[in-house]
This record gives C-alpha cells, sequence and structure tokens, in this order.
C-alpha cells in the first residue's frame, strides 16, 4: 500500500503573530515557519502504518516555495520515503493558491503516483479553512472520513473513529479513501539526528501547478486582516448578591 501525505509550511504555533501595518496579511519577515501541527500527525500516522507492515511507501507532498523543502526534509527526517514539492511562489492562503487549487494540483499527483490512501491534516493552523480534504475526495471520488481520532486497518477497510458534538463515531470505509486527522490521533516523533542526516539523501522532486495542468488564478481576495480586540480588564465584585445581579442585569447571561 502506497500512501500520499500532503504537508503544508505555516508559521510555527509558538510564534506571536503579527499583522502588516498595512492590514494586508500577517508579517512572514524572520518568521519561524514549520509543518502544520495537524499534518505532523498525518505523516506519524502514515509512519506508524508503514512500521506495522501496512505500508509500503510513504511519500510527503506541499505547495510552495522554495524554502518549504525544510518542511519536507522534516517529513523525510519523521520517516517519509520521498518527498514531491509543487513549487510556487504564491501565498498558500486565501487570495493566493486556494483550498481548491490544491486539491486540484494533489488530485494531478495522484492520478501519476496512485496511492492508496491519503492522510491530510484536517486544517492548517493559518486560514483555517477545512476544505482541501473534503474537495479532494469529491475530485477522486474516494471515500472519505474527517477529524479521524483512531484509524485502523483491516483489509481493503479502514475503521476510522471520528470525533462529534455527541460523542464518537465509528465508519468503515472503503480504500482507496482520504482520510483527515484530528489532534488525538497520535503524538507526533521528534525526529532524531541520524534521521534528519538520513532525510538529505531521501529523493525530493520538484514540479510546478503549470506542468500539474492547474489554474492558480485566485478567485478570492483578501480585503483586510485585522487582530482580535485586546481583552478586556475584569472587575471585582463584593458580594455574591452582586455577581448574581451583574450576571442577570448587565451581562445578561442569566
Amino acid at each position: 500500500m502506497k500512501i500520499l501525505v500532503p504537508i503544508k509550511r505555516v508559521v510555527d504555533y509558538n510564534v506571536k503573530i503579527r499583522v502588516k501595518a498595512d492590514q494586508s496579511g500577517v508579517e512572514l519577515a524572520n518568521v519561524k515557519m514549520s509543518v502544520n501541527p495537524f499534518d505532523e500527525i498525518a505523516i506519524e500516522e502514515a509512519v506508524r502504518l508503514k512500521e506495522a507492515g501496512k505500508a509500503s511507501e510513504v511519500i510527503a507532498v506541499t505547495i510552495g516555495p522554495e524554502k518549504a523543502q525544510e518542511q519536507l526534509r522534516t517529513a523525510l527526517a519523521i520517516g517519509a520515503d520521498r518527498a514531491i514539492l509543487v513549487k510556487t511562489d504564491q501565498p498558500i492562503d486565501l487570495g493566493g493558491i486556494e483550498p481548491l487549487m490544491v486539491a486540484k494540483m494533489l488530485k494531478a499527483l495522484i492520478d501519476k503516483e496512485s496511492p492508496d490512501l491519503v492522510i491530510m491534516g484536517k486544517q492548517s493552523i493559518d486560514d483555517d479553512s477545512n476544505q482541501t480534504g473534503q474537495m479532494l475526495a469529491a475530485l477522486l471520488g474516494w471515500a472519505q472520513a474527517t477529524f479521524a481520532s483512531e484509524v485502523n486497518l483491516n483489509g481493503d477497510t479502514l475503521s476510522v473513529t471520528r470525533e462529534i458534538d455527541g460523542g464518537l463515531e465509528t465508519l468503515a470505509v472503503k480504500m482507496p479513501a482520504v482520510i483527515t486527522t484530528d489532534l488525538r490521533l497520535n503524538e507526533p516523533r521528534y525526529a532524531k539526528l541520524p534521521d534528519i542526516m538520513k532525510a538529505k539523501k531521501k529523493p525530493l522532486d520538484e514540479t510546478t501547478p503549470q506542468e500539474l495542468g492547474v489554474d492558480t488564478t485566485p478567485r478570492l481576495s483578501v480585503v483586510k486582516v485585522t487582530e482580535p480586540p485586546a481583552r478586556q480588564g475584569g472587575g471585582k465584585v463584593s458580594s455574591v448578591d452582586e455577581l448574581i445581579d451583574k450576571l442577570k442585569n448587565e451581562v445578561k447571561v442569566i
């Protein structure tokens, strides 16, 4: 079984986001970039399936600039066998390479690579669109299971447990399929130094959206990006009765 894992280069989750002065977007100059956390979980799950003898090859794919090779090398260090970079200098967000374009590029790659399974993060932490996995499954005509918190492979059927409002839902999905991962699926490993060194020798191929036959003309434009309002300070009350009065008459939550 061959597994394809799309990943995304995003601002590291530990970095405090700063909005540009002209409100055109987020400041990316001299900012640490990392693999999207949900995508790290997808890589880990794919590598675990390979280590369990249920997969023969794991391919990491990303769309982005030349610098995105760094994130692909991270995926290779975790355990992916090879990587593919779809090289573009357009921003990978709304107003640039949008989720539908990403899904179309991934479909073109899947048509070439013929994987049996696609595992990807449920969303990226920058634009939070949560659309690419679903769009990709629709374009391919494959089964899909989103927000997976547990995945078990039995022959050509995947048992996928997903968290819903009422508890847990378990689906039986026939392969080929697209799975999107939730935070509780696993805990990604730290890449060891020997694995990082080995990753430098693993194959990394490059292509472009044009070679894949995908039009990258944006359909959306970002009007304005603003920071959330600053949190207001709290207040003190002298008694429980005063607290209840404020909650009832001022805040109106009871």
